[in-house]
């Protein structure tokens, strides 16, 4: 059987539901942002402060979004929901990596917690009777 997956995501925290052969596997990634926002320094002599904190962020950003894809590759349907403007940040680098005709979805939807999340993924993709071949 295929894989399927849901995923809410922000720019903190994914948590990607996977659905193969009816087992459900759950993965949490973090992109470690507010730590790294707060941390983060310019050293002097670099150039525009503003200009090297901001390509640093987004570099920081594409690293965590590279975490995602490389958990949701060889998923044939991709469902995508959360908050904010990180569904269409991630969506546009699933584009680039050749998946977008695995998205089947992209939802707004606020905070959720796992269990909501897993609940949301269930409902998206039930379970399939051991005879659908599909």
């Amino acid at each position: 059987m295929k894989k399927r997956v849901g995923m809410w995501l922000d720019r903190n925290k994914a948590v990607i539901v996977s659905i193969a052969d009816n087992i459900e596997a759950k993965r949490i990634i973090t992109s470690d942002m507010e730590h790294y926002v707060l941390h983060s320094t310019v050293v002097p002599g670099d150039g525009a402060p503003e200009n090297i904190r901001d390509r640093r962020f987004w570099n920081h950003l594409g690293e965590y979004y590279d975490k995602i894809v490389t958990h949701i590759r060889d998923a044939a349907e991709i469902r995508i929901f959360g908050p904010a403007e990180a569904k269409f940040e991630l969506q546009k680098r699933l584009e680039g990596e050749g998946l977008s005709g695995h998205i089947v979805s992209i939802e707004e939807v606020g905070k959720l917690s796992d269990p909501q999340i897993a609940a949301k993924v269930q409902k998206y993709f039930p379970a399939r009777s051991r005879f659908d071949l599909s």
